[in-house]
């Protein structure tokens, strides 16, 4: 389903299961999905009365349809008159129909210390200076660059080798596929679009999981490609390990070649990206109005883009100033929580170490003691689940420990959390703790 009319057509089939007819008609006869790019439909309407309603009323509605769809969250950007010339002319080479990733190069790729390696992992694949990264499986949250890199290897190598037949698909269309081509009796076909490809690109590997015919399917379509020395492309949105319903076998084949995470882009990185995507919009924003952004918008490159956009949009629309004023009442309702209900880092540190009678130096010293770890890596998971910090900015609270360091912590306490109600009760009385100090 990589048409954004698809989408849309089946977008619009699920609404009509929650809402009268006459109310689907009013509200979404006249309106359109005009872009689908990564995890973020545009959609045109041509009032802004109706936008406003649409937004308001049925946003959430939306957004719960494309998850039913992809399984995945979709950012819901939604025009109203004359934003949709304006949202043309500014995205480029803007698709009617969908797009196919042309646009995806290492050259738009913004690099920073949260993606380098997979960046270059990515440009090694491309660049076809080795075999020993197959299959390479990029794995991070979702909205940080790695479709981004799936795209940017097929086109190098399609710019090489245009005869190439390379295939890109996401991991719920192959599973759709599957289904159609058994109901149809063609599997000969399926099997020999996928097992005769020369590059083999899937996105979203996840979506596989717990399909039992699937993963038959693939598991053997994977020993076709890797046996006959094709290049073999995943993304993730967690490791291997960590998919739960994932076939053992797919797991050791997954971790056989190179895994390569991306984290939440830093501080810098947000500011390099804010600044290309505003000499790509044609836009000047002033250095407090970058710096605005990138403090405020911290765990999705998507969403910074999406906020240059729209700045841009308001801007060219209605004609105010850019400032940081101005900006905030653009973008509030983009921001993950209101800065004001977020909890710090520290004091998040200072309730827990307060809650098993520790001080928070000790709380964050390299002491291993059980009570003193149990207590750092309890801090960690929830600094994790109550604000928007990367693990490695998290792992700067803790004299500097990497990143990998506070994923382990993070899950250790995930897994704990499911096995002991006590502990899963403690972890709520330092959540309240921590609410009541706000």
């Amino acid at each position: 389903m990589n048409s954004v009319s698809d989408v849309w057509k089946s977008v619009i089939d699920i609404m009509g299961t929650k809402l009268t007819q006459t109310a689907l008609s009013t509200w979404f006869d006249d309106c359109q999905a005009v872009d689908l790019l990564d995890e973020r439909l545009v959609i045109y309407t041509p009032t802004p009365f109706k936008r406003d309603i649409i937004e308001n009323r049925f946003s959430s509605m939306l957004s719960d349809a494309l998850m039913d769809i992809f399984s995945c969250r979709f950012d819901i950007m939604i025009l109203a008159g004359d934003e949709l010339d304006t949202y043309m002319q500014h995205t480029p080479s803007a698709p009617s129909g969908g797009h196919d990733g042309d646009n995806f190069t290492f050259d738009r790729f913004v690099v920073g210390s949260s993606n380098k390696f997979a960046h270059a992992a990515a440009m090694a694949v491309a660049a076809e200076e080795t075999k020993n990264f197959n299959p390479l499986f990029i794995y991070g949250e979702s909205g940080l660059g790695k479709t981004h890199l799936l795209y940017a290897i097929r086109n190098e190598i399609k710019k090489k080798h245009p005869d190439f037949h390379i295939v890109y698909v996401r991991g719920d269309e192959f599973t759709s596929e599957l289904i159609n081509a058994i109901q149809s009796g063609k599997n000969v076909e399926f099997r020999e679009k996928y097992r005769k490809a020369d590059l083999f690109l899937m996105d979203d590997i996840q979506f596989i999981a717990g399909k039992t015919s699937t993963q038959e399917e693939f598991f053997h379509t994977f020993n076709s490609l890797y046996e006959a020395n094709k290049q073999i492309v995943f993304t993730s949105d967690r490791p291997p390990n960590e998919i739960t319903l994932l076939t053992d076998r797919l797991k050791t084949r997954f971790e056989s070649g190179l895994l390569a995470d991306i984290q939440p882009p830093d501080f810098e990185t947000r500011m390099a990206i804010i600044k290309n995507k505003a000499l790509e919009f044609k836009i000047t924003l002033p250095d407090d109005v970058m710096t605005y952004i990138a403090n405020n918008l911290t765990s999705n490159v998507r969403q910074i883009e999406g906020a240059v956009k729209k700045i841009m949009a308001v801007h060219d629309l209605i004609g105010d100033d850019i400032n940081v004023t101005s900006v905030s009442k653009i973008i509030k309702d983009m921001f993950k929580e209101n800065a004001e209900s977020v909890p710090t880092a520290d004091l998040i540190i200072d309730e827990t170490a307060k809650y098993f009678s520790l001080t928070t130096e000790e709380l964050k010293s390299q002491r291993r003691s059980r009570n003193i770890a149990m207590s750092r890596q309890t801090a960690m998971y929830l600094i994790r689940k109550l604000t928007n910090l990367s693990f490695k900015d998290i792992g700067n609270y803790f004299d500097g420990r990497d990143h990998t360091t506070v994923m382990t912590s993070v899950q250790k306490i995930e897994d704990l959390i499911k096995k002991d109600r006590k502990f899963n009760q403690t972890i709520k009385d330092i959540t309240a703790n921590i609410n009541a100090q706000k």
